[in-house]
């Protein structure tokens, strides 16, 4: 998967491409980094952690992350505890068949991790199997119905379909299996702990001496890290035991099924978790950085102008000129009320119908009515810190379709920070000199929004 950093960036790049409205201004924050010292990794992470200002992008992505890190842990709980009771019923009686109990432990156990390791080699390059990641699809254990939500949810989805993602299920699988043989593992400890077992073994094709060499072979490993083996006469002693043996040698036996369970059990599987878990993160998804997305970001930063000849300008859009006409007019606020009730004094002339603040929904259907019923021109007045996202557009366009003698639009700034730049410019300190930029970088998206739909820009 991507990292923390990673997931955040890429989640925003989903929601900007979804003109979803953040609770910092994205164009502001990228022409501030544009002077700042860093990778473009580097940068890209600093804007996302700053777009997401109030921490709700990550508060989202780590509640996914949470809850797949949940499933695995109580996944593996289950395991476990369903290892420990499968052996604890194993071992009821007070004579055990020693090789029957080691097929149990080890048979599926060896077979499933051979089949791993060829089914590993044959699918190189090929992505995790759907019915694995089924358990932690994050379409499962998240049902949210908001653009957070939903984008989070399908930049996990992409996740788990990289070729990467099968070293991260096969280590969810070596895990499972780790939990399933700790468990018997404990079990075993504890019933030899508490209770004292007879080992025998039986068959009827092979003879001892070939039970002999087969117990050699098998205590090899163990008796190299210090578990005790049956030697030649204890195997010999153990056929078709029905009463108790002696304590050395049923200790011996004890030691063995230990030893095995832990050599040819635990530290195999264990081996193939920790290969996985390398491999995983060698292979770790990382950002695509010639993303058309992140390329105009890049080539923002980076761009500087060496020589007239090499330099494009790139022209900013610009609204028509407003056309005012003579007739009845109608004036009105987009959501945000103006200090100044005379705002339209230089821009409407006379027989003006003033409509306050139009914002809500009940206030855009009594405009609506009013323009269908009306022959006037609507001068929209819009503050410096309206926003125009999809919200505020669509407004907008409703009015224009409703005003039969068009929609012009001035846009009113801060007027306390233009007398202030006005008449005393070496008193503006660095909070209101960035609060000047960033009305100027406002100006500049409703230009080109108005651009967009023709509408007229009143120029005071």
């Amino acid at each position: 998967m991507l990292s923390k950093q990673d997931q955040l960036t890429e989640l925003v790049r989903e929601l900007e491409s979804q003109n979803h409205v953040f609770s910092a201004d994205p164009l502001l924050i990228t022409e501030k980094l544009k002077d700042e010292q860093g990778t473009p990794i580097q940068k890209l992470h600093w804007r996302a952690s700053r777009i997401d200002a109030n921490g709700s992008l990550a508060g989202t992505l780590g509640k996914i992350d949470a809850r797949i890190k949940g499933i695995i842990i109580i996944m593996s709980v289950i395991w476990c505890v369903s290892g420990f009771l499968g052996l604890f019923t194993l071992l009821q009686a007070n004579v055990v068949n020693f090789f029957y109990v080691l097929v149990c432990l080890l048979g599926f156990h060896t077979l499933m991790l051979l089949a791993w390791l060829v089914l590993t080699l044959v699918n190189q390059g090929k992505q995790s199997p759907s019915i694995i990641t089924s358990f932690i699809s994050p379409s499962q254990l998240i049902r949210g119905k908001d653009d957070v939500t939903q984008a989070s949810v399908r930049l996990y989805e992409r996740q788990l379909q990289h070729t990467g993602m099968r070293w991260y299920v096969g280590r969810f699988s070596h895990q499972l299996w780790l939990a399933t043989l700790t468990g018997m593992l404990f079990a075993i400890i504890f019933l030899l702990i508490v209770r004292q077992y007879t080992f025998s073994w039986e068959s009827t094709l092979l003879s001892n001496d070939t039970l002999v060499t087969l117990t050699q072979w098998l205590g090899w490993l163990p008796s190299k890290v210090g578990f005790s083996v049956p030697d030649a006469s204890a195997v010999a002693q153990s056929r078709l035991v029905s009463e108790p043996m002696p304590l050395t040698i049923a200790r011996q036996w004890a030691s063995l099924l230990i030893g095995s369970l832990l050599m040819y059990g635990i530290v195999p599987r264990a081996m193939a978790w920790a290969v996985c878990a390398w491999l995983f993160a060698h292979n770790k998804m990382r950002l695509d950085l010639k993303l058309p997305y992140y390329q105009k970001i890049i080539d923002f930063w980076q761009r500087d102008v060496v020589d007239a000849d090499d330099f494009n300008e790139q022209i900013q859009p610009v609204a028509p000129k407003a056309k005012v006409s003579q007739g009845k007019k109608l004036v009105a606020l987009l959501e945000y009320p103006y200090h100044d009730d005379n705002w339209y004094q230089f821009s409407a002339g006379h027989h003006i119908e003033d409509f306050g603040v139009v914002d809500g929904r009940e206030d855009i259907q009594r405009l609506l009515d009013y323009l269908d019923n009306h022959d006037v021109q609507v001068l929209l007045g819009i503050h410096t810190r309206a926003l125009p996202d999809r919200g505020v557009l669509r407004k907008l366009d409703k009015i224009a379709s409703h005003a039969k003698q068009g929609l012009v639009v001035q846009l009113l700034a801060d007027e306390a920070l233009l007398k202030l730049s006005r008449d005393n410019p070496e008193r503006i300190t660095n909070e209101q000199r960035e609060q000047q930029n960033q009305q100027q970088l406002r100006y500049n998206q409703w230009q080109k929004a108005l651009a967009e739909r023709q509408i007229g820009l009143v120029s005071l």
